[in-house]
């Protein structure tokens, strides 16, 4: 699949879903002020991807002006179960490059599964993006976009009760459009 068509079908699912159902509070401010990196790669392998995410965090390292990376690969860890054991090997990278506690990665799948839910389960969509990717956050504006938002530590219990709301249906097809516009 084209770059551009990967890296158009994820925008639309920060637009749609992320933003618009306001999954995440801090992303709308970030995306208004293209401060969100889209970086897709062709690598097919782990110790690739690897290299890749090290190549990001980098670039994050010395370039202020992007606040967040989305590194999407769509060639690499297709299988939930195999990208969940790979991201322990992230946890070490970052440990190894003394940069825990400046960065942390966050998990997006299209097949993402939280503990004690059924794959169908609605609150599995707070995770799930169009390809797999790994989202590069700086921790220090995380923290501070933390201690700037009212109750903060209610963000999950809240995505859940609106998707809970939305329905299993409705998330299904909210999920399935950015293909839909992707292809266009």
């Amino acid at each position: 699949m084209e770059q551009d068509i990967i890296i158009q079908s994820v925008r639309h699912w920060v637009e749609t879903l992320v933003v618009d159902l306001n999954l995440c509070p801090f992303a709308k401010r970030e995306l208004l002020n293209n401060r969100i990196r889209f970086s897709t790669t062709e690598v097919s392998t782990e110790q690739q991807l690897l290299q890749q995410l090290q190549t990001e965090l980098a670039l994050l390292t010395n370039d202020e002006s992007i606040e967040t990376t989305l590194l999407i690969h769509p060639n690499v860890l297709q299988n939930f179960y195999d990208y969940n054991e790979f991201l322990d090997v992230v946890e070490g990278l970052l440990i190894d490059l003394k940069l825990e506690g400046v960065f942390q990665i966050a998990s997006f799948h299209p097949d993402y599964q939280f503990a004690d839910t059924e794959p169908d389960d609605v609150e599995n969509y707070t995770n799930r993006s169009p390809f797999p990717l790994l989202h590069i956050i700086r921790e220090d504006s995380l923290e501070k976009a933390i201690a700037n938002y009212p109750e903060s530590d209610k963000i999950p219990e809240r995505n859940i009760a609106l998707l809970r709301h939305l329905g299993r249906d409705k998330m299904k097809a909210l999920f399935q459009s950015h293909f839909d516009n992707a292809s266009h």
